[in-house]
C-alpha cells in the first residue's frame, strides 16, 4: 500500500467514526463546587488496623489507627532503593548487564541458566524499594503496645488537607494524634506529628523510630526489625537533647561500577522532649513525659542512587520547622491540587450508583497524588506497600499508572516519572543489540538502574513497546511545539525502529509478530490481536511525528504497517490471537485484550466497529471477571464510550467482582497481596481516571469539532457522551484522550 493510500485509509476511517447526538454541551455556567465534591468523600474509620496513606507523591507514611505505625504500615519513597549483596560465589562479570543471557533474535521465552537460580533471584530482586523506617508508639519502658489495650478509635484522613487525625483510648486514657507530611523538596520530606494527652497518659508512652534491614517480606511492617538482622551502619551525625541527626548507610550494588555506599539521612526534632539512641542499635526513642501538646518531626533526606556521596549531611544545617508549619504546607499543597486540574460532579444523577463511582474517582485522585507523583514510576502498589513483584515497577504498566495526569490537566505530576524512557535508553539500546534487533527494545520489570529482571515472558511481552509513542502524543497534544517534538524524537524513532524490525515477513510478504506474549500473559503465541492493533497505531503515529519535524516518512515503517497480519477473528468476534481462536470457549479470563483495540488504544482502520461492538457485548456477559485485574474494568469503560454504548461503559466500571473492589482508602483491590487475596493495585485507580476523562470529554474519532490539540478542545461541560440516561455529569478541565 502506498503512502497516499495509507493516509486516505486512515482519514476515511476517522471520518467514519461519528458520534450520535450532541457530544458537548455549552461551557458550565457555574463552576463545580470542588470542595463539596471532595468533602463528601472524606475517609472516616473506627478501624485500628486499616492503613491510610499520608503522602506527597514522592514519599508516603502509611498510618494505622494510632496515627503512627504502632501495629502496621511502611514508610516508602520513590528514591529509597536497596540491593542485596551479590551472592559470594559470583562476580560482576557473571551478571548480564541487560538482565538476560539471551542472545540473538527471539524464538520463545527468556531462558536463564538452571545452575544459577540464586543469581536469578538476586537479579530479580535487586534493587528493590525499601521501608525507610517504622515510627510507632510503645510503652514507656520500650515494650510493644498490645492491640487489646487500644479502644474507641475514631479517625479521619482529611483528603482536602492531607492531615490524618485520630483519637483513641490507651489503658483508659484518651490520646489524640494528628499526622501530616511536608512537600517533597529535593527528596526531603518531613513527617510531622502532634500528640495530645495529659501528663498521666504521657508517662505511659514513648515513640520509637526503628530502621529495619531491608527485605521483601511483607507483613505488618516490611523489613527485618529483629536483633539478629544484619546490621547496617547507623551514624549519629549530630546530637542534642531534643534533636538528633543520623545517617543510614546501605550497600549499593545497583549496577556494575557503582559499588559503594548508599546513604540517606534522618533528622528528628522533638521540642522539649528527650530523644535518645537505644544503646548501639538502629533505633531512636522519644519520651513523651510532658503535659499538653507534644510535637515531633522526622525528616527524611534521600538522594538518587546515582548521586555521589555527600560531603556533609544536608540535615545538619536545615532549618527547624514546627508542626504548624508542616500542617500549613500540607493544607496549601492539597488545596492547590484540588482547585486545579480536572474535576467531575455526579451528584445530580438519578442513578443511585453515582455516589460510589464519584467516591472512587475522588479517592483515586487523592491516592495517586499521594503515591504516584514522584521521581520514578510507581510499582503496582504505589507507596502503599512494597509491591509483591520484587518491589519494582514495570514498563508495560507505566502507561496505566501515569497517562491520566495528562488527561486530567495535571501533566506536571507525571512528567518526572515519564522521563524513565530517557534514563533507561542506554539499556534499551544494549538489549536490542544483544538480541540482534534495531532501535530501542524497552525493558519490562526494572528499577532506576534500568536492568530488566529475568522472567519467561520478559522479552516477548510486546505491548510495553509502543507506550512511549503514546506518551509523546499526549505531551504534544498538551504542548504542540517544536520543543516537544525534539524532546521525544529519538525515543519515538528508536521505539518504531524496533517495532518494525521485530516483525518477521513470510514468503507472501505478510509481517507477523512472533513470538509474542499478549497483555493477558496466558502464554506465547503468534499475531495476537492487541499487539497487531497497537503496532499499527504506533507505526502510524511515529511517522506522523517525523512529518511534524519536516522529515520524510520512514518507508520501512509504512511497509511493515501496511502488511501486518490481519486482526484475528472467529465467528464474527475478535479473539486473542491467530492461534488462540478458542478465546471464549477456554480463555475468557485474565485481561480482556479484545476490547483494548477500541478502548485503551485509539482504533485504526484495521479495526471493524461492528465486530468490536459484538465482541464487547459478549465479553461483558461471558468473561470470568473474578480472574481479572483492576485495570480491566476501565478498559470496558473506554470501549463502551468509544463504541457509543454508554450503558456498558458505566456498568463495566462497576462490575461486581472480587477484582473490582475499592477499599475504604479508595485503593483498587484488583491486584496481588502478600496478606492474602487481592491487594492495592493503583493501575486500577489510574485507569479509572483515564476512562472517566474519555467518558466525559469524548475521543478524537467521536468528536465533531475536529480539534486534537488541548487549546481548542472543550474545557468543561454539563453532559458527557460516555454516560447513559440517569446520569447528570458536570466536568471541568479534562483532556480528550487519544
Amino acid at each position: 500500500m502506498k503512502r497516499t493510500q495509507i493516509k486516505r485509509a486512515i482519514l476515511c476511517a476517522t471520518l467514519a467514526f461519528v458520534a450520535v447526538g450532541t457530544l458537548y454541551a455549552a461551557e458550565l455556567k457555574e463552576p463545580i463546587d470542588r470542595r463539596a465534591v471532595v468533602e463528601r468523600h472524606q475517609i472516616k474509620s473506627a478501624e485500628l488496623m486499616e492503613r491510610l496513606p499520608v503522602g506527597n507523591g514522592n514519599f508516603c507514611f502509611n498510618v494505622d489507627g494510632t496515627g503512627l505505625q504502632t501495629f502496621s504500615g511502611d514508610t516508602l519513597s520513590h528514591w529509597g532503593w536497596f540491593s542485596e549483596p551479590l551472592p559470594s560465589k559470583y562476580e560482576w562479570k557473571d551478571v548480564p548487564k541487560t538482565g538476560t543471557y539471551s542472545q540473538g533474535r527471539l524464538s520463545g521465552g527468556d531462558p536463564f541458566p538452571q545452575d544459577r537460580k540464586d543469581l536469578y533471584s538476586w537479579i530479580r530482586n535487586s534493587p528493590h524499594q525499601m521501608n525507610l523506617a517504622r515510627v510507632r508508639l510503645t510503652k514507656a519502658d520500650g515494650t510493644p503496645v498490645d492491640k487489646s489495650e487500644i479502644a474507641n478509635v475514631k479517625r479521619q484522613l482529611n483528603i482536602w488537607t492531607g492531615v490524618h487525625s485520630t483519637s483513641f483510648e490507651f489503658q483508659g486514657e484518651t490520646i489524640s494524634v494528628s499526622t501530616c507530611v511536608s512537600d517533597d523538596v529535593e527528596k526531603r520530606s518531613i513527617l510531622s506529628v502532634k500528640i495530645n494527652c495529659d501528663a498521666k497518659a504521657a508517662k505511659l508512652l514513648a515513640v520509637e523510630i526503628a530502621f529495619p534491614y531491608p527485605n521483601l517480606k511483607r507483613d505488618a511492617w516490611t523489613g527485618d526489625f529483629s536483633e539478629s538482622a544484619p546490621q547496617t551502619p547507623f551514624k549519629v551525625v549530630r546530637k542534642a537533647e531534643d534533636s538528633v541527626v543520623v545517617q543510614r548507610t546501605l550497600q549499593n550494588e545497583y549496577a556494575e561500577n557503582t559499588l559503594g555506599d548508599y546513604s540517606y539521612d534522618v533528622r528528628v526534632d522533638a521540642p522539649g522532649l528527650a530523644v535518645d539512641q537505644l544503646g548501639d542499635s538502629s533505633t531512636l526513642r522519644i519520651a513523651l513525659a510532658k503535659d499538653g501538646d507534644k510535637t515531633f518531626n522526622v525528616a527524611f533526606y534521600g538522594k538518587d542512587y546515582r548521586d555521589p556521596p555527600r560531603a556533609e549531611s544536608p540535615a545538619v544545617n536545615d532549618a527547624t520547622v514546627s508542626y504548624e508549619d508542616v500542617e500549613k504546607e500540607s493544607k496549601t499543597r492539597w488545596e492547590s491540587y484540588w482547585t486545579t486540574g480536572g474535576a467531575v460532579d455526579f451528584s445530580e444523577s438519578s442513578d443511585p450508583r453515582w455516589f460510589e463511582l464519584e467516591r472512587r474517582v475522588v479517592l483515586s485522585q487523592f491516592l495517586l497524588r499521594a503515591n504516584s507523583a514522584g521521581d520514578w514510576p510507581s510499582s503496582e502498589s504505589g507507596l502503599l506497600e512494597i509491591c509483591p513483584w520484587s518491589g519494582r515497577f514495570h514498563l508495560e504498566m507505566v502507561l496505566q499508572h501515569l497517562i491520566h495526569w495528562w488527561a486530567w490537566d495535571r501533566a506536571e505530576f507525571g512528567e518526572k516519572a515519564a522521563q524513565i524512557y530517557e534514563v533507561v535508553t542506554p539499556g534499551a539500546k544494549a538489549l536490542a543489540e544483544q538480541l540482534d534487533y534495531k532501535g530501542l527494545k524497552w525493558q519490562k520489570e526494572i528499577a532506576p538502574d534500568g536492568r530488566t529482571a529475568p522472567w519467561v515472558g520478559n522479552l516477548a511481552l510486546l505491548w510495553k513497546q509502543p507506550h512511549p509513542i503514546f506518551f509523546a502524543e499526549m505531551d504534544y497534544r498538551r504542548n504542540p511545539t517544536t520543543e516537544t517534538l525534539k524532546k521525544w524524537e529519538a525515543i519515538v524513532e528508536g521505539t518504531a525502529d524496533h517495532m518494525a524490525d521485530y516483525a518477521t515477513v513470510d514468503e507472501n510478504g505478510v509481517y507477523h509478530l512472533d513470538p509474542v506474549m499478549p497483555p493477558d500473559e496466558q502464554g506465547f503465541t503468534k499475531d495476537d490481536l492487541f499487539d497487531l492493533a497497537y503496532w499499527r497505531w504506533g507505526l502510524d503515529a511515529a511517522n506522523a511525528w517525523r512529518e511534524r519535524l519536516g522529515k520524510e516518512r520512514c518507508e520501512e515503517w509504512d511497509r511493515v504497517r501496511a502488511n501486518l497480519a490481519p486482526l484475528p477473528q472467529k465467528d464474527g468476534y475478535y479473539v486473542h490471537s491467530a492461534e488462540w481462536t478458542d478465546t471464549f470457549e477456554k480463555r475468557a479470563w485474565e485481561h480482556p485484550d479484545l476490547i483494548g483495540i477500541w478502548g485503551m488504544i485509539p482504533p485504526t482502520d484495521a479495526v471493524d466497529k461492528e465486530t468490536a461492538t459484538r465482541t464487547l457485548e459478549r465479553i461483558v456477559k461471558e468473561w470470568n471477571w473474578d480472574r481479572t485485574w483492576g485495570w480491566d474494568y476501565p478498559w470496558v469503560g473506554l470501549a463502551g464510550a468509544r463504541l457509543n454504548r454508554p450503558e456498558i461503559a458505566v456498568d463495566g466500571l462497576l462490575i461486581d467482582s472480587t477484582c473490582n473492589k475499592y477499599a475504604l482508602s479508595g485503593a483498587n483491590l484488583g491486584g496481588p497481596s502478600a496478606r492474602g487475596g487481592k491487594g492495592p493495585y493503583l493501575p486500577g485507580n489510574a485507569g479509572l481516571l483515564y476512562a472517566i476523562a474519555g467518558m466525559c470529554a469524548g475521543f478524537d474519532e467521536t468528536a465533531k469539532d475536529g480539534a486534537t490539540d488541548a487549546a481548542s478542545m472543550p474545557r468543561s461541560g454539563d453532559t458527557a457522551p460516555g454516560f447513559p440516561d440517569g446520569w447528570k455529569v458536570k466536568w471541568e478541565n479534562l483532556k480528550r484522550p487519544l
